[in-house]
C-alpha cells in the first residue's frame, strides 16, 4: 500500500461552512434542500442539512455564502484516455475500427513528456468543470517511451485531483489476428509484470487514498485470451479492480464471433470478467442477456455518451441497465473522440441522448442524470462508501455551481439548471477538503502553462509521426 500521493487533513480541525445554498445530496433518498449548509471538517463532511449550519463551531476557517449556487458531490469519471489530449480533432468522420486504424501509427509514438502534458491538459479540463474523481485507462506503451503511468499520476498529484490509473495493455497485433499495429503492443509477459508492479508502487487501499490502481488490458480485438485470464487473475491475487472495453460496436460483436464463437458478454464471462470488481466502458451493444449477466453478477458500465455519438456506435441502454440495478457511471472517454474533454457536458449528453432511444421522454430524468455523474460513477469505481454523496463521514469532495447568471436565470429547478442548462461556471470545487477550483480558475496549476505544454507536445508528435 502507497500512501504518499495522499493529501491528509484528517488530524486537521480547520472547518469550511457553505450556506444559503440549494443542495443535492445523491444520498439513497435523494434528499435535496432548497436551502441549506454544508460543514466539511478537516477531509470529511460533518454536516448537511437545511437552513443555516449550526452554531457555536469552532475553528472556522472559512464561511461560503451559497447564495444563487447549488452544491452537488464532486463529479466522478470512469472512463478516459489522457494521451488523446493531443490528437483532438483527427479521424472526424470515422467509426471506431477505422478511427483506431488511423491513430494508432500516432499514439505508438507518444513518451512521457507527452504524456504528462496531455494528462495536465485532460485532468485540467475535468478539474475545472466539477471534476474530483478521475479515471484514466491508458493502454499504449511504447518500447523506450520512459514511465507513461508514472507522468500521469504525477500530473493528477500535482492538480490535487482523486485518482484511478487503469494500467492497459495490448498484446494482440495484426499479425496475430488483432486490431493495433504489432509495433504497437506489449508481449503479455510483460504487460502483465508491468501491471503488478504498477499496483506494488502505487495503489493506496485506505479509505481515503487519493491513489488507486485497476488492471485493465484495452478490449477483446486487442487482447489475448491468456492475457485477459491472467489479468483478472492478478486483480484479485492483488485485490484490485477490473476495466476494459466491451460491446462498444457491431464491428466488436462481429470480431467476437468470428474469433471465440461467441458475442462480447459471454466471452467476458469465460475469461473471468463478469464481477462486482468489474466495470466495461461503453457497453451500447447488449441484449437482454447481455443485461440480466451484468445485472446479476454486478458488473457496472461507463457510459459515454459523446464519444458514442461521435464514432457512431449507437445508443446504450442505460435505462434497462439501470432498470435491471446493473451499476452505471458517466465516461469522457479519449478527447480524440470526445474533443470537449468535459464531464459536466455529459449529464445533459447521456439525458438527450437517451431520450432518442426506446424510452424517449421517459428514459432519464436530470436527477438520475445527476445521479449517474456522482453516485453512479463512484459505485462503479467501487467507492460509493466514500464518494459521491454528501453525506456527513463521507469525504469532503463537493462543488458549488453558479446558477444565478444569464444562462441560468430563468430556470427554477436548480438541478435542471445544472442538467439541461448550459454548462454551469464552478465557484469553488472541493477534493478531500482541499479547494482545487474557485471562480472558475484552477487553484493546482497554471491553465495558459497547461495550454502552451499540450500545444507543443502535439506538435511534437504530429511531427514525429509525419516522420514515419
Amino acid at each position: 500500500m502507497n500512501r504518499t500521493d495522499r493529501t491528509d487533513r484528517t488530524d486537521r480541525t480547520d472547518r469550511i461552512v457553505i450556506e444559503n445554498c440549494a443542495i443535492a445530496t445523491m444520498d439513497a433518498r435523494d434528499t435535496e434542500h432548497a436551502s441549506g449548509h454544508v460543514v466539511v471538517a478537516g477531509n470529511r463532511i460533518e454536516s448537511v442539512g437545511p437552513g443555516p449550519a449550526p452554531g457555536g463551531l469552532d475553528g472556522v476557517a472559512r464561511r461560503v455564502d451559497g447564495t444563487g449556487h447549488l452544491v452537488t458531490p464532486g463529479l466522478v469519471n470512469t472512463h478516459h484516455h489522457f494521451y488523446q489530449w493531443l490528437t483532438r480533432g483527427l479521424a472526424q468522420d470515422h467509426n471506431l475500427f477505422d478511427w483506431l486504424v488511423a491513430l494508432y501509427p500516432t499514439w505508438a509514438r507518444i513518451d512521457e513528456p507527452m504524456v504528462y502534458a496531455a494528462a495536465r491538459g485532460s485532468l485540467a479540463m475535468m478539474v475545472r468543470g466539477g471534476v474530483t474523481t478521475a479515471l484514466d485507462h491508458h493502454y499504449v506503451f511504447p518500447r523506450g517511451a520512459g514511465d507513461l503511468l508514472g507522468a500521469e499520476i504525477r500530473a493528477a498529484r500535482e492538480l490535487g485531483v482523486r485518482f484511478t490509473a487503469a494500467r492497459g495493455s495490448m498484446d494482440l497485433g495484426v499479425s496475430d489476428g488483432g486490431l493495433p499495429p504489432d509495433f504497437a503492443v506489449e508481449t503479455t509477459e510483460d504487460a502483465l509484470t508491468a501491471t503488478e508492479a504498477a499496483i506494488d508502487t502505487h495503489h493506496d487501499d485506505a479509505p481515503d487514498a487519493m491513489l488507486r490502481i485497476a488492471v485493465a488490458p484495452c478490449s477483446p480485438f486487442s487482447v489475448t485470451t491468456e492475457l485477459m485470464w491472467q489479468s483478472a487473475e492478478l486483480a484479485r491475487r492483488k485485490g484490485v479492480r477490473l476495466h476494459t472495453h466491451g460491446s462498444e460496436t457491431v464491428e466488436e460483436e462481429k470480431f467476437c464471433h468470428e474469433r471465440f464463437g461467441k458475442g462480447p458478454t459471454d466471452y467476458f464471462a469465460e475469461t473471468g470478467w463478469l464481477g462486482e470488481d468489474v466495470w466495461m466502458a461503453h457497453c451500447v451493444h447488449m441484449n437482454d442477456a447481455d443485461i440480466a449477466a451484468f445485472a446479476r453478477t454486478g458488473t457496472g458500465v461507463a457510459h459515454c455518451p459523446s464519444s458514442n455519438a461521435r464514432l457512431a456506435a449507437g445508443i446504450a441502454r442505460v435505462p434497462d441497465l439501470l432498470a435491471a440495478g446493473v451499476p452505471v457511471g458517466l465516461g469522457v472517454d479519449g478527447t480524440a473522440s470526445n474533443e470537449s474533454g468535459e464531464l459536466h457536458t455529459e449529464l445533459r449528453n447521456a439525458l438527450l441522448i437517451n431520450r432518442l432511444g426506446d424510452h424517449r421522454e421517459k428514459a432519464l430524468t436530470a436527477r438520475q442524470a445527476l445521479r449517474l455523474g456522482t453516485y453512479g460513477g463512484a459505485r462503479v469505481l467501487g467507492r460509493e462508501g466514500e464518494i459521491g454523496s454528501l453525506e456527513p463521514g463521507k469525504l469532503a469532495d463537493l462543488v458549488l455551481w453558479k446558477l444565478d447568471g444569464i444562462g441560468h436565470s430563468t430556470i427554477a429547478d436548480p438541478v435542471a439548471a445544472l442538467v439541461l442548462g448550459p454548462a454551469a461556471p464552478v465557484t469553488l470545487s472541493l477534493v478531500n477538503g482541499e479547494p482545487v477550483v474557485e471562480a472558475g480558475r484552477l487553484l493546482t496549476a497554471d491553465e495558459d502553462d497547461i495550454a502552451r505544454g499540450a500545444r507543443d507536445e502535439a506538435r511534437r508528435l504530429a511531427r514525429i509521426a509525419a516522420e514515419g
